[in-house]
């Protein structure tokens, strides 16, 4: 029921949305979108003055991508505070829900402060967001929790306000811990995958069964069954920056942070046990042989390539001298994004797998799993998959005289 105005700087990406289309795939958001358009609540513009005028809450939601040495480039979040600071006309609260290094909120007051053309009271709040992408409307409307932390008692109320409709945990705290709880949830999950992967190597190499081990481990209370499935390595536009990101936070306090420096170590690792896992069965010497390839994104029901490690994979084969074909459900073919250079992308799955060497499965698209394998055996050249997130029933493929191995 809130009134909402949208701002970015893209006017294609405003038009877009004017029109009640996402610039993102993410399910359900178009529909959500067309309803709150339609109902009035929701405009979208690229003037800050338009947007700010009746505003009393102003959410700064940018990206905050990996600079040099890890650390975040902040540099659009302090685009948008001085933005937001020339525009002021009122009396507002800044909401920081991007995800930034511990000290951020003082440093965005700061920019306000000198920003303002004549002085006007705000306050800064931390508000980090936890929405995975692919599932995002489920996990805003459902959070585990809500973070606030503010240095305004008053400010952190009312930011707990706006929020009460969702019926969650609230976390009201001081604006540095608020924003490294963020960090910490990241690198927490982060760990927890390179854990099972670094186990699913060790299974491999006694013999054990990483389901049944993750079965297992699940069921315990303290440990949990979330994020314990093994996979190709975690990727995706948060993990690995806030990961590295982290790191470079604790080196600049003055402290070696080893354990999740292993942590992104056991994750490139993961990256190369792939791809010499398909290299393997293509005949170790990948050279003009044709690997087949399905799922580019970094997860199912997104279209999000960043740090995908599929294309971390997929670099590591064509650098070997492969010629990758693959086939992703949110990838169109022709796509000019500069990450897919030198794979050739096509819009169906039989017609990846077309005279190659093996089939590696890289994303975990359900589709996948309901795919006629009977086809997929009639065009390649040899009957062999390395599914790298345990998808497809290994047992079907077997009965059609097919190689597997997953992890």
């Amino acid at each position: 029921g809130n009134r909402v105005t949208c701002i970015d700087i893209s006017e294609e990406k405003i038009e877009m949305l004017r029109r009640g289309q996402a610039p993102i795939y993410e399910p359900g958001l178009n529909e959500m979108i067309a309803r709150n358009v339609r109902g009035g609540r929701l405009h979208f513009t690229t003037e800050y003055a338009e947007a700010l005028e009746d505003a009393e809450y102003i959410f700064i939601c940018v990206g905050t991508p990996s600079g040099v040495d890890g650390e975040a480039d902040l540099q659009y979040v302090r685009m948008a505070a001085e933005s937001v600071a020339r525009c002021m006309t009122h009396p507002v609260i800044v909401i920081n829900k991007s995800t930034v290094p511990v000290g951020t909120g003082d440093w965005v007051a700061d920019i306000i402060k000198r920003s303002q053309p004549e002085p006007i009271d705000f306050a800064v709040v931390s508000c980090p967001e936890f929405t995975r992408e692919g599932s995002a409307l489920y996990d805003f409307m459902n959070p585990d929790r809500v973070v606030i932390g503010s240095r305004s008692r008053e400010a952190a109320e009312k930011v707990a306000q706006l929020h009460l409709p969702l019926r969650a945990r609230i976390v009201m705290t001081d604006l540095r811990t608020a924003e490294m709880i963020k960090y910490a949830s990241n690198a927490f999950l982060a760990t927890k995958i390179s854990f099972v992967n670094a186990i699913a190597a060790v299974c491999e190499a006694v013999g054990a069964d990483v389901n049944d081990v993750v079965l297992g481990m699940g069921y315990d209370k303290r440990i949990g069954e979330a994020f314990l499935r093994p996979g190709p390595g975690w990727g995706g536009s948060c993990f690995p920056k806030d990961s590295h990101a982290l790191v470079k936070i604790a080196e600049d306090a003055g402290y070696d942070f080893g354990l999740l420096k292993g942590v992104i170590d056991v994750n490139e690792e993961q990256f190369a046990r792939v791809a010499d896992k398909i290299a393997r069965h293509a005949g170790g010497d990948v050279t003009g042989k044709v690997v087949a390839v399905w799922g580019l994104t970094f997860k199912a029901r997104t279209d999000d390539l960043r740090d995908s490690p599929s294309i971390e994979i997929v670099s590591r084969l064509l650098a070997r001298g492969a010629i990758v074909r693959a086939y992703d459900p949110a990838v169109e073919p022709g796509t000019t994004d500069q990450r897919l250079a030198g794979i050739e992308v096509v819009g169906d799955p039989y017609q990846a797998v077309e005279g190659a060497e093996v089939l590696a499965v890289l994303t975990e698209w359900d589709e996948f799993k309901w795919l006629d394998f009977d086809k997929v055996a009639e065009g390649m050249a040899a009957r062999r998959v390395v599914d790298a997130r345990n998808l497809l029933d290994r047992t079907g493929l077997a009965r059609r005289g097919f190689e597997y191995e997953g992890i």
